[in-house]
């Protein structure tokens, strides 16, 4: 399998975001390579991540499961479903947003997609519920 920034690169779950969350959490690494899609992006990755379980700063799904898990449960939601529906219904937001980072939101819910220097990658940083914290921009 080939390598890549963030592990083993999957090819195999084109747009097909929920069987890519699902392997990513089972194999915990690597990335699988358009696995979302929205007319307004294109392609988005999903990558496996990381976060940092003292500062709960991170990127990536072991971010999102770390970091917002718990309250994605509490509205009913399983992650792998959770993060589609995010993604298909947020709109853009120029405000919050920043050359290599694209904020996508609704009334409910935000997300995030990084774009590397070359806008040649995009993955999804991170997806949450709006209503359980105030949105900040990290710098």
């Amino acid at each position: 399998m080939k390598k890549g920034v963030f592990g083993t690169i999957y090819t195999q779950f084109e747009n097909q975001p929920v069987k890519a969350i699902k392997h990513l959490i089972k194999v915990k690494e690597g990335e699988a390579v358009n696995a979302l899609y929205r007319d307004d992006i294109g392609f988005i990755d999903i990558v496996w991540g990381e976060n940092d379980p003292l500062t709960n700063i991170g990127f990536g799904l072991k971010h999102i499961i770390e970091k917002h898990g718990k309250e994605i449960e509490q509205l009913g939601f399983e992650i792998e479903s959770f993060i589609p529906i995010v993604v298909q219904f947020g709109d853009f937001n120029a405000k919050k947003s920043e050359p290599h980072k694209k904020v996508y939101q609704s009334d409910l819910f935000r997300f995030v997609v990084a774009i590397d220097k070359n806008k040649s990658k995009k993955w999804l940083l991170t997806a949450f519920d709006l209503r359980k914290k105030p949105y900040q921009i990290s710098r």
